[in-house]
């Protein structure tokens, strides 16, 4: 019995030593990746960190607490909408970090409300999901709509279905984040992001988050306010698709209604599904080999990116529905276990 515990106990100590691994090598590659490649190429790999973003919102909302939301790419597109306003108004190219935050706050507040009619409300499971996407749709619907000259904000137009365009790109301080700068600023912000959620797993929000994951009335027995837990985890998630939103609209000077689609909202829910919802790493990592054959498919003139996709989700769900690389982390760390367990 003592040795069964102990290797259960081995199990989870070594349980993401593969996972951490991949990220370290993740990291590496992409920090040395400029050195390798064209400034045209850089400009491309530095809007898929953007997506893998909107990614990991879809992760710390679904994987870690159980939400299923297609609202991700309505708070992506709000936050793209909101700097472009803000920052445009100001006008100031030392004022775009505080249009940035002000952006990402002001979706952060209408998750935040969302969440709280939902889920005090007792709006859960499929009825979350639908919910957000009749959101999302409804925001893309209006936003197509406001091509006539009066609508704008201050000076800036909403241009209907052609978008905002001429936005300001991001500075700190002096510094305008743009090229190798913007693309490392993007790397690191999406790497911090996946240590704070790895960080976050062992911390007591992060049980709490699981607790409620796996069963909603256990936890509520146990004293747990549930919806409030889901509120927190809903309008965090927000912000961090809303920072996407930002990071895209400053990559592009550009945003438009089909930053919140069918295929915006849909696409990264399918590649957090593929890869594995409950893991970070995994979500990462299917995401960006997505988007680097979906380039390169592009670019040899194939429209076969979502089919290709499509299939591989069937595949996913029907033998390893906890994700492709999730489950591999998994044969890896038991391979790891075994291999200490024997020594």
């Amino acid at each position: 019995m003592n040795l069964k515990t102990n290797l259960k106990s081995a199990g989870r100590a070594f349980r993401s030593e593969s996972e951490n691994l991949i990220a370290l090598l993740m990291f590496a590659f992409f920090m040395i990746l400029p050195a390798a490649t064209s400034a045209y190429k850089i400009q491309i790999y530095t809007n898929f960190f953007n997506s893998i973003l909107l990614c990991l919102s879809i992760v710390f909302i679904w994987g870690y607490c159980g939400t299923f939301s297609f609202g991700q790419a309505a708070f992506y597109g709000l936050g793209a909408y909101g700097y472009a306003i803000i920052s445009g108004n100001m006008g100031v190219h030392s004022l775009t970090p505080l249009a940035a935050l002000i952006a990402i706050g002001i979706v952060w507040l209408f998750a935040l409300i969302l969440g709280y009619f939902m889920f005090y409300g007792g709006v859960n499971d499929v009825f979350v999901g639908i919910l957000t996407q009749c959101i999302t749709l409804a925001l893309s619907t209006f936003f197509g709509q406001t091509a006539g000259p009066e609508w704008h904000v201050g000076k800036i137009a909403l241009g209907g279905y052609n978008g905002i365009n001429k936005i300001s790109a991001l500075y700190l301080g002096g510094l305008k984040l743009k090229g190798i700068s913007f693309y490392y600023f993007c790397a690191i912000t999406v790497f911090v992001v996946v240590l704070v959620f790895k960080i976050l797993e062992r911390s007591k929000f992060g049980y709490t988050m699981v607790a409620v994951r796996e069963n909603r009335q256990r936890s509520s027995m146990f004293g747990y306010n549930v919806p409030k837990v889901q509120m927190i985890v809903f309008s965090i998630g927000g912000a961090i698709a809303a920072f996407a939103g930002v990071l895209y609209a400053s990559w592009g000077g550009y945003v438009s209604p089909s930053s919140m689609s069918i295929t915006q909202a849909t696409l990264p829910v399918i590649l957090v599904a593929s890869g594995g919802k409950k893991s970070p790493v995994a979500a990462m990592l299917f995401g960006f080999i997505y988007y680097f054959a979906n380039n390169l498919l592009t670019g040899a003139g194939s429209s076969y990116s979502l089919l290709i996709l499509g299939i591989a989700l069937v595949v996913v769900v029907l033998f390893v529905p906890q994700g492709l690389f999730k489950a591999l982390f998994g044969v890896l760390d038991e391979k790891i276990m075994r291999r200490f367990s024997h020594e």
